[in-house]
């Protein structure tokens, strides 16, 4: 039998009354693999799904300083080693994270917890253009934000004008689009804000073109994407002047298998759980695959995947290429 690496019940029972005026649900031991679109991986040591932004803070307050903390969104990039989380997961739920909602003529409001699509859906019914792009994104708000998650032409800098979000130590921010530091795929916004909503602005347009738009995006996934495989989306980042998938493509790397995980023969920038993948066999797929490319193209692939959690201790770090940390 694999060891667990991490205690929830001991770590509740540790924080004893600290977090008596917390609302949110406590969970130890909570099961990733439930949440995570792999559907592998270890449990994380505590979960905490606040009830607000208020209870967000007043948690993470409370929290002694040394319990390291981790957001997560609806696990939709999110690979999660088979050891598990350790410290506390911070899982923003719909009921108080994921409305969209409009707040002036060219602007929507978007908790961190709703999904890509919804925003775009509001922004359909609104008759605001320039969201269509977040109906093909498999993911929240949140990690939309750190990553500048985008698609189609069209990044999460192009729309967003501020953002809401509450630090380690429960203070509260808000960052206009230019303090965020935006680049492709990433934000320079310091590691440990975990964001809560965020203000969107399109211009107005006519419904009907929205939905051509959209459906223009439903479509082209349906077609070149394993969107109903268990996948976490793209595995790499592009790199300058060429696509990922390209690169393992011409590495041999369309197809390739380890275990249970796969390169997709569909689109083999997506890898994909074929069966019971634990997260390790999937992590070690993607480590031979940008050897390869190293390898064969000269190009070191940057994880757009996003790997969390620890090793078991019979896991041979080692076999990689040294940069799983």
């Amino acid at each position: 039998m694999k060891q667990q690496q991490v205690d929830g019940e001991k770590l509740l029972t540790s924080l004893g009354d600290k977090l008596g005026a917390v609302r949110g649900r406590l969970t130890p031991n909570a099961e990733m693999s439930k949440i995570t679109w792999f559907r592998t991986g270890g449990p994380a040591e505590l979960m905490f799904q606040p009830a607000d932004e208020d209870d967000l803070s007043t948690f993470l307050a409370a929290l002694p300083v040394e319990i390291p903390v981790l957001p997560v969104g609806i696990g939709s990039n999110l690979l999660v080693r088979d050891g598990g989380i350790p410290g506390v997961v911070i899982r923003l739920s719909a009921k108080g994270f994921g409305q969209a909602e409009q707040v002036s003529e060219t602007r929507l409001e978007a908790g961190a917890a709703c999904p890509d699509k919804h925003l775009a859906a509001k922004a359909l019914e609104t008759g605001l253009a320039g969201f269509h792009f977040y109906h093909g994104i498999p993911g929240a708000i949140g990690g939309a934000l750190r990553m500048n998650a985008g698609a189609n032409g069209v990044e999460t800098r192009d729309r967003v004008v501020e953002v809401h979000a509450v630090d380690r130590a429960g203070q509260r921010h808000v960052f206009a689009n230019a303090e965020m530091g935006y680049a492709y795929r990433h934000s320079s916004a310091p590691k440990d804000l975990i964001f809560t909503r965020a203000v969107f602005e399109g211009t107005p347009g006519e419904r009907g073109e929205i939905r051509e738009a959209m459906d223009a995006v439903q479509h082209h996934r349906e077609t070149v994407q394993p969107i109903r495989e268990k996948t976490g989306g793209s595995t790499f980042k592009n790199p300058e002047g060429t696509s990922a998938w390209k690169e393992i493509d011409k590495a041999g790397g369309r197809g390739l298998t380890v275990g249970g995980a796969q390169m997709s023969p569909m689109h083999c920038n997506f890898m994909i759980n074929i069966g019971s993948a634990s997260a390790y066999e999937l992590e070690n797929l993607g480590e031979t695959i940008r050897a390869r490319v190293l390898e064969t193209s000269g190009i070191r692939l940057e994880w757009e995947i996003k790997r969390l959690g620890l090793f078991e201790p019979d896991q041979l770090v080692q076999e990689f290429l040294g940069v799983m940390v």
